[in-house]
């Protein structure tokens, strides 16, 4: 697909300069129609070493107004990327509605690299790939409009361009051994990086390869084929998003809730005694896991009232507090709202050895946001993989997940609506919503035994907890707790 890129494409000083004005002035208004519109635009800029690259970035900072643009910068990992899934550098960098985020390297740089230097089997290539076309399509299907620029260069131009940048004291140190330790795998790298792109070249986030051997011409090019996409998404009645990947309903949906069996107690003298005990043994797997860099993504879910809270004071008041941080998600923020819903959750995900708890979680999204109608029946519906390939990618990278649905009795939960009613400083407790959310326990329990089917995982399963009795409760999230692990730690 880069034949059509080494044909010599060019332009004159006086075609350019004609072009310019023109052309700034259309991205400036297609910036503020973006903004208008709320549509992120996520611009990746890739290509051969020597494609200028860098001058394009820089051009477009300068045709766009800086206030609503970013750039992203990937090199080296850093520690704290280092410490967490290899998307959640890019999950940062994502922009905000109606802003543009330009992408100097991106989620294509080291699958390229790897598998051009060996360092990647074909069936990890294979996967690398699966996993950015569900990425762009999960961006593109919140909205995002992806434009995707590859800046090609021949084997011999890309020689003569650093040959070039070398040899004036200006630009020399922008090429290195590096730079030529490429350009020896340079038909290695161009097969690997087309297959790249014909693989991800999709009608959510199409691929445009541009001739960079003249600066003017690939500028212009550059310039005209972001407009243009703009234009086009700007122009469409709805995103120009891929429909969703079709998810085969599981049938007769086993309710797994009713299997529960909410009888199970523990007297008062056997909760102390185990609670010491399993609290003991938690502190200890909780240092031993920060030694061995191993991190924890804990979950919880359940019924108003179940006794989540509670749960996860016992947890907490079993480590040290500078290993764990507890995450309580309420409404979104304006800020959460301008991004991708699971935004708001990659941000707090544990480094190396911590332990993040969330109370509550990305699943509101297939529960109080459906039965509520807070989102489309569309966006919940393809929320279950979105999920699932978030927490693989958490899994994958070493973290323990474990998700944790405590389930009372809807009599129960009544009782203890009552009992928050009547005592003074529990009160607060109790609202008007909690009210709200109690009639519609039926619908809420179908939800419920959907997201368990779809999402339970052998890598982070759900765990139902019987939580009518909060002391049985306390002391099955312990050892839940503990089990899993000393299962990560081995």
């Amino acid at each position: 697909m880069f034949e059509a890129a080494e044909l010599g494409h060019e332009i004159s000083k006086a075609e350019y300069e004609k072009a310019v004005p023109a052309l700034r002035a259309g991205l400036l208004q297609a910036q503020r129609d973006l903004l208008a519109a709320r549509v992120p635009l996520i611009l990746i800029v890739s290509g051969a070493d020597g494609g200028g690259k860098s001058e394009t970035v820089n051009r477009l900072h300068e045709w766009f107004d800086p206030r609503g643009l970013e750039t992203s910068v990937f090199g080296p990992l850093s520690d704290e990327e280092r410490d967490r899934p290899a998307y959640w550098r890019f999950w940062m960098s994502l922009p905000a509605r109606g802003r543009v985020g330009m992408f100097f390297g991106s989620w294509y740089t080291d699958p390229i690299i790897r598998r051009t230097y060996k360092q990647s089997t074909g069936a990890e290539f294979d996967r690398s790939l699966s996993r950015i076309e569900f990425f762009e399509q999960q961006l593109a299907q919140d909205g995002a409009l992806i434009v995707k620029l590859w800046l090609h260069l021949s084997k011999k131009a890309q020689k003569k361009r650093l040959s070039k940048l070398e040899s004036d004291p200006k630009t020399r140190w922008r090429v290195g051994p590096t730079d030529w330790k490429h350009f020896k795998l340079y038909d290695r790298f161009v097969k690997y990086s087309e297959e790249a792109l014909q693989r991800t070249d999709t009608g959510f986030a199409p691929w445009t390869v541009i001739e960079a051997t003249d600066d003017r011409y690939r500028e212009v090019t550059v310039g005209r084929t972001v407009l243009e996409s703009i234009k086009g998404r700007l122009a469409a009645k709805k995103a120009e998003a891929a429909p969703p990947r079709k998810i085969v309903p599981p049938g007769d949906v086993v309710s797994v809730l009713d299997r529960i069996d909410l009888a199970r107690t523990v007297s008062a003298k056997d909760y102390d005694q185990k609670l010491a005990r399993l609290q003991g043994r938690l502190n200890r797997l909780a240092r031993a896991a920060w030694e061995k860099k191993v991190s924890s993504v804990l979950v919880f879910e359940g019924w108003d009232a179940a006794g989540k809270g509670g749960t996860v004071r016992r947890l907490t008041s079993a480590m040290d507090a500078r290993l764990y941080r507890v995450v309580p998600i309420a409404a979104p923020t304006d800020e959460e709202r301008a991004h991708q819903y699971l935004w708001r959750f990659w941000r707090h995900i544990p480094r190396a050895g911590r332990v993040t708890i969330f109370d509550r979680s990305w699943y509101g999204r297939v529960l109080v946001e459906r039965v509520e109608g807070f989102a489309r029946e569309e966006e919940w519906k393809r929320a279950f993989q979105e999920i699932n390939e978030f927490e693989d990618q958490l899994v994958e990278h070493g973290t323990m997940v474990t998700k944790f649905w405590v389930h009372i009795s809807k009599n129960e939960q009544l009782r203890r609506f009552k009992e928050r009613q009547k005592t003074e400083f529990k009160q607060y407790k109790i609202t008007e919503e909690d009210w709200r959310n109690r009639k519609q326990w039926e619908a809420y329990e179908g939800a419920i035994n959907e997201m368990v089917v779809r999402t339970s995982t052998r890598g982070a399963p759900w765990v139902i907890v019987a939580g009518n009795d909060k002391r049985h409760a306390r002391i099955q999230v312990l050892e839940t707790v503990c089990r899993r692990l000393e299962q990560a730690l081995g």
